[in-house]
């Protein structure tokens, strides 16, 4: 513990006083928003992990049935059917706000630039692994987004956390034991003074006894005289 260099004073001490309420204040406060970020970053740990495991198995059929359709196909026919989508999409990207955290949230709007199903292409030249993995990422996009804003908004919370934890270290182990000790260093100089203010008032009033008596000893000696005239 260190202590602040201030003049040991009662103002400067009424005023250290008022900020170790408030750093107390403030400390438990931090510890509450530290708390509370861990509990909403574990749930959604626990979300993301449960969403990977559905997702990745389904992006491994895409990536099996991209590659067998490659394999069958040359890549000027694969290149000639994927080369005029039917479908355009549009990324949306907003806000919420956890915890005055401001964490992404994404959607998207899906737009049919022509009339029909998904596939882009005919099915005389293309090969039905094709089909398979192109319904399947349609099908696995909307997850794959999800699972990047949830990611995203994890990995931000986490920052938030340890942002949080050092704040609450910083009051806990630094500024509150740092109040404490100046405080307690005031109030021993202040009693210090007074101690020293009472034996020099304690001083004062021997001396001013002793002067009294010293002159009423003499009043008492020069009416003895007079009486023995």
């Amino acid at each position: 513990m260190a202590r602040l260099n201030v003049n040991p004073t009662r103002m400067v001490m009424s005023k250290l006083k008022g900020q170790l309420k408030v750093a107390i204040k403030g400390h438990k406060l931090m510890k509450d928003k530290r708390d509370e970020l861990m509990r909403i970053f574990l749930d959604l740990a626990r979300e993301i992990k449960a969403l990977r495991e559905e997702v990745e198995p389904m992006l491994e059929e895409v990536y099996g049935s991209f590659s067998v359709a490659r394999a069958v196909m040359t890549p000027e026919m694969l290149e000639e059917a994927l080369m005029y989508p039917k479908q355009s999409v549009k990324l949306v990207a907003e806000e919420k706000n956890v915890m005055s955290i401001d964490v992404p949230s994404f959607d998207f709007e899906q737009e049919n630039t022509q009339t029909g199903s998904v596939y882009p292409y005919g099915f005389a030249t293309t090969s039905g692994e094709l089909d398979k993995s192109i319904e399947k990422l349609s099908i696995l996009f909307p997850k794959l987004l999800q699972l990047a804003g949830m990611e995203k908004e994890a990995m931000l919370i986490a920052d938030e956390i340890e942002k949080t934890r050092r704040r609450v270290n910083a009051l806990e182990y630094v500024k509150i034991p740092n109040y404490k000790e100046t405080i307690k260093y005031i109030k021993m100089k202040l009693d210090e003074n007074e101690r020293g203010n009472q034996t020099r008032l304690m001083k004062v009033k021997d001396m001013m006894l002793k002067e009294n008596i010293e002159q009423q000893r003499e009043k008492d000696a020069e009416m003895l005289a007079q009486m023995a005239d």
